[in-house]
């Protein structure tokens, strides 16, 4: 995998660390369960490893000097640093890199992982996006 200089060792590091609580979760449990299922299980498997994160980050945005409460939710944040996004559908879109994308834009963060739980495989459904 490809590491992008912009981004620091520390948030590489801590990828790596998401991604392989990802894998567990998806060997352990498979594909076929809602998004919320997986983000609850990836969750727990986070909190088990020690890695700080919140669920369903309620983020405000402003524009032209207007708050927009609640504009958006992202699924994970973890240590405030990475953003990560589930999905649990048939494919990726471009849809969904293009949330991500917003997503780290508005957080001020440089990296996001996609990741879906439908795939047959964790490596088939996950997508690293850099800002």
């Amino acid at each position: 995998m490809k590491v992008d200089a912009s981004i620091t060792s520390d948030v590489e590091a801590l990828a790596n660390r998401v991604i392989g609580a990802a894998i567990e979760v998806h060997k352990s449990v498979g594909p076929g369960l809602l998004e919320s299922a997986y983000e609850k299980c990836l969750s727990h498997e986070l909190t088990l490893r020690g890695i700080s994160h919140q669920c369903q980050l309620s983020v405000s945005i402003s524009y032209k000097d207007c708050l927009i409460e609640n504009a958006y939710r992202i699924d994970l944040l973890v240590e405030g640093a990475l953003v990560v996004e589930l999905k649990a559908v048939d494919e990726l879109l471009p849809v969904h890199t293009a949330q991500v994308l917003t997503y780290l834009k508005f957080q001020q963060a440089r990296l996001g992982l996609l990741i879906n739980f439908r795939a047959r495989t964790l490596k088939e459904g996950l997508k690293r996006i850099v800002l």
